[in-house]
């Protein structure tokens, strides 16, 4: 199965082949020919103008992939691990969360003050680093149903996107875009679930960073709570 990979990234194209995580580990799979590259590069919008345009472009029947630039992707069983996980679920994560609660800040924590939900409510795992096969945070048991997904690798069927009308909200540009997603695909009854997929992010966040609370504001503003 071929899946089309949508990112984003500020590198020009040759910096992002030669030096970004995700460039390198495209090239690193790309003898298995089961990947296909939709990268927006030089880029200055948000990712959810980004990811509906792949959506756009995309074959009808194709397999999406939506992860951040700063991503190695260690599992070079890439394309059988999504395939075999969107057998179980609409959209695919490596990480998330059970349930959701009122004023939830990011699909980890609980509240404004970032504490950390309770492990029972949270599943997957992802290492971080700044070089591939980096330190690995266990989360909780994969694979599991969820209602919040990390934004960072997300996956799906487009026909399912579409047929759900299930897209990203331009409103946000690159934090909270994932929570907003989710919930609209909970509320069009497109099922999440987490799946064992490798990856090194080599990024923690920017949670509480002025850009991340005027996205925050805006999510709070358009669902209520």
């Amino acid at each position: 199965m071929k899946i089309e990979v949508i990112s984003a990234t500020r590198h020009s194209e040759a910096d992002f082949w030669n030096t970004s995580a995700l460039g390198i580990s495209l090239k690193r799979l790309a003898p298995g020919n089961t990947i296909l590259p939709r990268i927006t590069f030089n880029n200055q919008e948000g990712l959810p103008k980004v990811y509906n345009n792949g959506i756009a472009a995309a074959e009808k029947e194709s397999t999406l992939v939506f992860v951040h630039d700063d991503v190695w992707i260690d599992d070079y069983f890439l394309s059988q691990r999504v395939a075999e996980g969107l057998h179980h679920y609409q959209l695919l994560g490596v990480a998330g969360n059970r349930r959701r609660v009122s004023q939830q800040p990011a699909w980890a924590f609980i509240n404004k003050s970032f504490t950390w939900d309770d492990k029972a409510n949270l599943t997957g795992a992802v290492a971080h680093g700044k070089h591939p096969f980096g330190p690995i945070s266990f989360f909780g048991a994969v694979p599991n149903e969820c209602e919040l997904l990390d934004g960072v690798f997300l996956a799906a069927k487009k026909s399912v996107l579409v047929g759900a009308n299930c897209f990203f909200d331009p409103r946000f540009t690159f934090h909270c875009y994932d929570m907003d997603f989710c919930r609209t695909a909970r509320q069009n009854n497109v099922t999440l679930g987490t799946w064992p997929i490798c990856l090194t992010h080599q990024s923690g966040g920017a949670f509480g960073s002025e850009q991340w609370k005027k996205s925050y504001g805006t999510y709070i503003e358009k669902w209520g709570e």
